[in-house]
């Protein structure tokens, strides 16, 4: 992997409108996109979100027409729903913390101070926007599985042009603590998706960055 190989990547992505539906994604390069969501980094490390990637067209349909009827949804090779948490609960940050000790192999004692931190400045002063917080740590893993598809030259478009209270109800969320925040479709572009011809429109370096 290259810096020049990295730029080309994301010179090569765009906002796909238009799948080849004939497209699959094979396991392998699945594989490595799951990694991506399930590597990217949140805040305190709580992943608050989950992924549900949409398979049956029946389904599909139904969520297309609730997304504006936009193709994407229904010729993608995978259509993945971004979830967040509606609230934060004691039992999200215990849930974490047994898995730190999981992992890491410690004694719980020695990561309880984390726990109250976090149940502190979560749970008992209850966070004043908790979908409005978690759904920027989905932004997070939405990047990151874009970069990834980029990387692999498979083709991806995020998608907000949706009803997500009909989504949370076509996916009989309500009531399970979940809620929708935004979607990506991946797979690979249509031949007559006149977009990927268009140059890519960013601003100048010296617009966005400065060092001071």
């Amino acid at each position: 992997m290259t810096n020049s190989h990295i730029k080309e990547a994301l010179q090569w992505r765009y906002a796909c409108k238009k799948f080849d539906s004939t497209k699959k994604i094979s396991e392998t390069d699945w594989t490595t996109l799951k990694d991506s969501l399930i590597l990217t980094p949140t805040s305190y490390g709580l992943q608050l979100m989950k992924f549900l990637v949409v398979q049956d067209p029946e389904l599909r349909e139904k969520l297309k027409a609730v997304s504006w009827n936009q193709s994407q949804v229904t010729d993608s090779s995978h259509y993945v729903v971004f979830l967040t948490r509606d609230s934060i609960k004691e039992e999200d940050v215990k849930k974490f913390i047994d898995r730190i000790v999981e992992v890491r192999e410690v004694e719980r004692a020695s990561v309880e101070g984390y726990e109250n931190m976090m149940l502190g400045n979560l749970v008992k002063a209850p966070h004043p926007d908790p979908v409005n917080w978690t759904k920027k740590q989905a932004y997070i893993a939405m990047g990151f599985l874009l970069e990834t598809a980029a990387l692999l030259k498979i083709d991806s478009v995020p998608m907000e042009g949706l009803d997500p209270l009909a989504y949370d109800k076509i996916l009989n969320l309500e009531g399970s603590g979940w809620t929708t925040a935004m979607t990506v479709a991946l797979g690979y572009r249509s031949q007559d998706d006149q977009y990927q011809h268009a140059k890519k429109v960013r601003f100048l370096e010296k617009d966005l960055i400065e060092y001071i």
